[in-house]
């Protein structure tokens, strides 16, 4: 058994649905269980419609819009839109109650984001039904995902692995699950944040043992680079599970740390694929590698913000980082990189994660205690590699290449697996060719 993941970029459309289709035809033999994102972009436009509705935007013309992508999809696949009406009807009426009371919680948002999920994954069984292969769509809480009430971000409880296990044990009909949604205890929809649907997929691997998870992308596996900056970039038949979290944690595209995780609880690959290419094997992510190599791959993470906190007060005393922590832990901002000197704390903040509103009352609070200096538009660079660490002589190579550009924050020792460094925004993508040319050319 095997779980298929698949996702908005490879359902994109009609033709790239008939491919998926294709696709999960050739590992029928291996009982799939198929997983599907919302059909790629369909997640932000819903939540974009529903913001604006909340603030007072009549929605009806753009959820018209949404419903007419799926109808094209559906019509191209010469399938009847029956299946779906009742679905659209329920966006219609929700997003108009959004509008009529010009309120959106995130009780709201998550019901709202459901829906591409919903009706991409009953798209893709009708439409494998429609080729002679027995299918039945499920959404998430059908399998029995629960999680908590945390919604827009929830986590999973215990309970699923052995709910999953009792539903789709014994199915005779393939199984095309949404991936992103679940419900918490009381019946609510709940959505597992960015990754979601890989999440959903790592999370049924897990608790069914199946042989691997596939995860159908638009890339071909992972490489020493993101090819769209380094052309020549070597792609990995095989790397770790750590290597993959530290690459994504850093900026790597494929995939989100959380998702591997139930994955590595059994240590079952997981394998990058792409739909676009086929015959390519992509990468396979293990548990261990006694494969003999130092360096894995370089990671960018753009529109990274550098704050340093510098204050005498932190000199012999105790309790002061506390003191700094609870403020961005009172604003809910998170934290990539920290350094420390005597007298000053430098850290990093991604911009994706962190509101600009709340960055700023955390700033204006930190000036109570310290003198605050912000840095913006800076890039990390993220070096993976086995043992990088311990190994001698890696930090002269890095700085060497790097000898002509301003290094700002450096981190190393942590983890055995990754030296990281921040510099401008403007010279990340020169400096990560160079050390492409260094580390994996020569």
């Amino acid at each position: 058994m095997i779980v298929m993941k698949f996702g908005g970029t490879s359902l994109a459309n009609a033709e790239r649905i008939k491919n998926v289709a294709n696709i999960i035809n050739t590992r029928l033999n291996k009982k799939p269980i198929v997983v599907v994102s919302a059909v790629g972009g369909i997640t932000d436009k819903l939540i974009d419609l529903a913001k604006e509705a909340s603030k007072g935007t009549n929605p009806n013309e753009r959820v018209e819009q949404i419903v007419d992508i799926h109808k094209k999809i559906i019509k191209s696949l010469n399938l009847n839109d029956e299946f779906l009406i009742e679905d659209f009807v329920k966006l219609y009426d929700i997003l108009n109650g959004i509008y009529l009371l010009r309120e959106l919680s995130p009780r709201s948002l998550d019901i709202v984001s459901s829906f591409g999920e919903i009706f991409s994954s009953k798209i893709l069984s009708e439409y494998l039904i429609s080729l002679g292969i027995k299918s039945k769509q499920y959404n998430g809480w059908d399998i029995g995902i629960v999680t908590d009430n945390n919604f827009t971000n929830a986590e999973i409880l215990e309970k699923t692995y052995d709910n999953i296990k009792d539903k789709l044990t014994n199915v005779k009909d393939l199984p095309v699950v949404t991936g992103f949604i679940a419900n918490d205890e009381e019946g609510n929809i709940t959505t597992l944040g960015r990754g979601g649907s890989d999440y959903t997929a790592s999370i049924i691997g897990s608790a069914l043992d199946v042989e691997e998870i596939e995860i159908w992308t638009d890339v071909n596996g992972i490489k020493t680079a993101d090819p769209r900056i380094v052309e020549n970039a070597r792609q990995w038949d095989k790397i770790t599970f750590n290597e993959a979290a530290e690459m994504a944690f850093f900026g790597a595209k494929v995939l989100h740390p959380k998702t591997i995780r139930p994955a590595i609880t059994k240590s079952i690959p997981v394998r990058i694929l792409n739909t676009y290419e086929i015959e390519n094997r992509g990468t396979s992510i293990v548990n261990e590698d006694n494969e003999d190599v130092l360096f894995r791959s370089i990671s960018l993470k753009k529109d990274v913000t550098v704050i340093r906190i510098c204050s005498t007060k932190m000199l012999m005393a105790y309790g002061f980082l506390a003191r700094i922590f609870e403020i961005f832990r009172k604003y809910k901002i998170s934290i990539d990189i920290v350094s420390t000197s005597e007298v000053t704390v430098s850290l990093t903040l991604d911009k994706v994660n962190n509101g600009l509103k709340n960055l700023q009352s955390a700033i204006l609070e930190l000036e109570k205690i310290a003198k605050v200096e912000v840095l913006k538009e800076r890039s990390i660079i993220c070096i993976v590699g086995k043992g990088i660490r311990d190994k001698s002589g890696i930090l002269k190579r890095i700085f060497d290449v790097c000898r002509n550009y301003n290094i700002e924050l450096v981190s190393q020792g942590v983890s055995p697996l990754n030296i990281s460094f921040v510099v401008k925004q403007e010279d990340a993508e020169n400096i990560i060719k160079e050390l492409h040319k260094e580390l994996f050319e020569k």
